[in-house]
């Protein structure tokens, strides 16, 4: 089965900064070039992941980077969203809503680790309880 999702930009500085395989972080960048996992994004989206994964705190390389970057362009799916409407403690993470708004029709979610800046919805989910529907495990 094929998930479609937005990921909020936390996810892919935890999935760069691990040194681990097998964290729900790294399990679901991986899922990407699997196909089980498609990105959705737009360009005010794909511009906040090359600013902040290029901020000097983080060191990550230009490879990583490009790669992660690479990834999300060659198996997402650019998404034009409308406006919701929604009032978020952090409106900076409004444009990942209204992403996954737009392709709610299509069961998408949103990934990230921090739920306390989105409205509490099934479908916005931490890496772990992605990987937890992936495999089939009811949330």
């Amino acid at each position: 089965m094929r998930y479609y999702a937005v990921f909020d930009t936390n996810v892919l500085i935890s999935s760069l900064l691990t040194k681990q395989a097998d964290t729900a972080t790294a399990k679901v960048v991986d899922a990407i070039p699997d196909g089980v996992i498609i990105p959705l994004y737009n360009e005010e989206i794909l511009n906040e992941y090359e600013e902040v994964l290029h901020r000097k705190k983080f060191s990550f390389s230009e490879k990583r980077i490009t790669e992660v970057l690479r990834l999300i362009r060659q198996f997402g799916l650019a998404v034009n969203p409308s406006p919701t409407g929604e009032i978020l403690a952090d409106m900076d993470d409004l444009v990942f809503y209204e992403v996954v708004m737009e392709k709610r029709e299509d069961d998408a979610y949103l990934i990230t680790g921090n739920l306390r800046h989105f409205p509490r919805r099934d479908y916005i989910v931490t890496p772990a309880e992605m990987i937890d529907i992936i495999a089939g495990n009811s949330r």
